[in-house]
């Protein structure tokens, strides 16, 4: 009985640290927020949330990108409005993006329009 357990207790671990492996495999979500100034307007909001989705058509690494304006009614946003949600296959994919001129062409059309710390960006890999 105990070469079973111990048999049995080994393979749960195995099959646990297996799995973690395979999470570590997952799809790679970049997910960027902005808080605008309060005077930029709704027309150059939509301006900055067209040409971030614009991002998708010129660099292919991007397998899916996904945005749109809060609607919690949790009230936990700090003044953050815009949620934008890129899917890459890997790291390294998603560095090219980072490093790609349309996506630095992209952030240099924010200056003057986030608040301090107006920008939020977390990454994490599909478990």
């Amino acid at each position: 009985m105990k070469i079973f357990v111990s048999l049995l207790s080994a393979l749960f671990v195995f099959a646990f640290a297996a799995g973690a492996a395979d999470g570590a495999k997952g799809k790679l979500f970049h997910c960027v927020s902005f808080k605008f100034k309060e005077d930029v307007t709704d027309a150059q909001k939509k301006e900055v949330a067209k040409a971030f989705a614009a991002l998708k058509t010129s660099i292919p690494q991007i397998m899916s990108l996904d945005y749109g304006t809060n609607v919690s009614k949790e009230k936990f946003d700090k003044g953050f409005t815009h949620m934008f949600v890129l899917t890459f296959a890997n790291e390294a994919d998603r560095d090219v993006y980072i490093g790609h001129a349309e996506h630095k062409k992209f952030g240099s059309m924010l200056g003057g329009k986030l608040a301090e710390g107006g920008v939020f960006v977390v990454d994490f890999v599909s478990q």
